[in-house]
């Protein structure tokens, strides 16, 4: 079952600013659902989407998949029947540091997506990558097993999981 809990970065600011560590938003949201959260699992790969493919295709039981693609404009993370799978297997969101492809569908999947953009370009498919390790990006480190909060404001991540009732 999807989360479907509506919170705000900027109230989740407000309240836990001191707590938090906050990304200003370089991300542009492609999926159907713009405000997503759950706990971290990580991803880094260059130009490889088969850890993607691999982690979306299990339960993500309402987490979110942060992908490290080091910002590479070479080809895309994340298509449309990936995001499906997603979608179908209950992961809150996707972030990835990189591209995507299919935008146009992707708007359609109920499922939070941000990349940095779109490209047509799929990705090799070598299964290289790594997976559940701390990652860095803009500025921060999203470690597997903390929570991550994501909307149209922000991205922000807290090492415990907050009250956004």
């Amino acid at each position: 079952m999807k989360n479907i809990t509506k919170f705000k970065t900027a109230d989740l600011c407000d309240l836990y600013s001191e707590n938090l560590i906050i990304l200003h938003q370089q991300f542009k949201s492609y999926g159907k659902t713009d405000s997503f959260c759950g706990q971290i699992v990580t991803i880094k790969c260059l130009n490889d989407n088969s850890k993607v493919r691999e982690a979306v295709n299990t339960n993500g039981c309402n987490k979110v998949l942060v992908v490290d693609g080091n910002a590479s404009t070479e080809c895309a993370l994340l298509g449309d029947m990936l995001a499906e799978a997603a979608c179908k297997n209950n992961w809150s969101g996707i972030i990835i540091n990189g591209c995507i492809r299919d935008s146009d569908v992707i708007a359609n999947i109920d499922v939070g997506v941000f990349a940095l953009s779109s490209i047509p370009i799929k990705s090799v498919k070598k299964d290289i990558g790594d997976t559940n390790i701390d990652i860095s990006f803009m500025g921060a480190t999203f470690r597997p097993g903390e929570f991550i909060y994501a909307d149209l404001d922000g991205v922000i991540i807290s090492k415990t999981e907050l009250d956004v009732r």
